[in-house]
């Protein structure tokens, strides 16, 4: 078995999504940074998205994962693991893990917490992780929640990611797949070139660029993304990828139902198109809800299956790329 092919019998048997309540439309931002009305969705495809106003990333995540605790049948009490599958962070410490499993009222439950965190790749990290786990029988049911605020971080000295990125919070109740159930991960792939790690990046918060450091420049805590540089990293190094992942998908989606990218930007979804994916197996929530970090997959799969676009027994592609300069990619069934 190569490290892409897994044919691990993980099954979702849940799905949850909390969104904040201010939806915050392009005008808004439009007037803000002086942008000229409609500029926003021409360049980035979003026509609204979401900020919180007093919400946490802890509490977000753990709205989510009650909807997908109710849809899979089970109490909080009967998790076995909590996987953070977020690409920012609440606090540096404690682990955002600890912080969702006390919002879940878990808190001496001793139910083991951690993180998984690839930026935008998180969500689907975490299922490679989980996957493994129940292969080995160590866990039974395990909670994957991503929640990101990014409203926080944004930078008005670069309007395009400033008016791209929304907050969401998406989750995943997963357990091991029983005799005769076909629902697995056939394939799993990731690569990381760091020569693309200052692409995107917040430089501060880390122990290099402190805040308590002398001379610290406010602008290291803010987001910073050179979104046609990756974009130029990404299509030099595509193709080989998903040929690695999953033969002749540079081409076409061979027997895959439906593709759920990360809701990267307007022209990375543009860009599926080249490999002759039609437009229709794409499944897309960029326009109203923006790039969400990791929480775009995990919240893009719940409008999938909630609006039966991707129904039990069906061949789903997860997809997309991260900060590092990272790609992802999994092949799994339903």
């Amino acid at each position: 078995m190569t490290g892409r092919d897994r044919h691990q019998a993980l099954k979702i048997i849940g799905t949850g999504r909390y969104l904040p309540q201010r939806i915050v439309p392009n005008s808004e931002l439009e007037a803000l940074y002086g942008l000229s009305p409609g500029w926003v969705e021409r360049r980035n495809g979003v026509r609204e998205r979401r900020w919180v106003t007093t919400e946490t990333a802890s509490f977000m995540a753990a709205e989510a994962a009650r909807e997908a605790l109710d849809e899979a049948g089970l109490k909080p009490d009967q998790l076995s693991l909590i996987i953070n599958a977020s690409g920012t962070a609440e606090q540096a410490i404690p682990d955002n893990g600890a912080l969702i499993q006390r919002q879940l009222g878990l808190g001496r439950s001793g139910i083991p917490a951690m993180s998984v965190n690839t930026t935008c790749l998180s969500f689907m990290s975490a299922l490679d992780v989980a996957a493994t786990y129940l292969q080995t029988g160590r866990y039974r049911n395990i909670l994957i929640a991503s929640s990101d605020i990014s409203s926080c971080g944004i930078n008005p000295k670069e309007p395009e990611s400033a008016t791209l990125v929304g907050d969401a919070a998406g989750a995943v109740v997963v357990t091991r797949a029983g005799a005769g159930d076909t629902s697995c991960i056939h394939h799993a792939h990731f690569k990381t070139w760091g020569d693309g790690a200052f692409l995107t990046s917040i430089m501060g918060g880390g122990s290099a660029r402190h805040p308590a450091k002398p001379g610290h420049n406010p602008d290291d805590d803010l987001f910073h993304m050179d979104g046609p540089a990756v974009l130029r990293m990404v299509r030099g190094l595509d193709e080989a990828f998903l040929e690695e992942l999953y033969p002749g998908l540079s081409k076409s989606l061979v027997d895959i139902d439906l593709v759920v990218p990360h809701q990267s930007s307007k022209v990375g979804l543009l860009l599926l198109q080249r490999y002759g994916w039609p437009e229709d197996k794409i499944m897309q929530t960029l326009g109203w809800l923006g790039n969400c970090v990791a929480a775009s997959l995990p919240s893009t799969l719940y409008q999938a299956v909630h609006d039966k676009k991707l129904q039990r027994g069906q061949k789903l592609l997860l997809v997309g790329t991260g900060a590092g300069l990272s790609i992802g990619g999994m092949v799994m069934t339903y």
